[in-house]
């Protein structure tokens, strides 16, 4: 991977980051993952798939009732992959209140687009 492309994809995660943290996750994820986007959480999954993942996210983020800290702790960028670590804390109308520390690990297509998506929690 050529270091323009590394700068490419280092902008467009920043820029996708920035998106969740301003509120528009879902705009974010129509704009960069790929309609054959692959999606895993901890211990469950994958799922498959644009259409599937945009309902799964949709509903994550309707269940959220209250948001007490969502941030971007650091992130980083390798050859088409780049990696986030968030700081959570919320209260889901499903699973109550929410306090955790994720990794999300982004594999980036020639596209610019996410093509696989997993996520760590600890």
């Amino acid at each position: 991977m050529t270091t323009a492309t590394m700068q490419s994809i280092a902008q467009r995660d920043t820029e996708l980051n920035d998106m969740i943290l301003q509120g528009d996750a879902m705009e974010a994820f129509e704009k960069f993952y790929a309609e054959d986007v692959v999606m895993q959480d901890q211990g469950m999954g994958p799922w498959e798939g644009k259409d599937e993942n945009r309902e799964r996210e949709k509903a994550f983020f309707d269940n959220v009732t209250e948001l007490r800290r969502f941030e971007l702790v650091d992130a980083a960028v390798g050859d088409d992959v780049t990696y986030s670590t968030w700081d959570l804390d919320f209260t889901h109308e499903e699973w109550g209140d929410v306090q955790y520390k994720q990794v999300a690990v982004r594999h980036w297509n020639d596209e610019g687009l996410i093509e696989k998506e997993r996520f760590y929690r600890g």
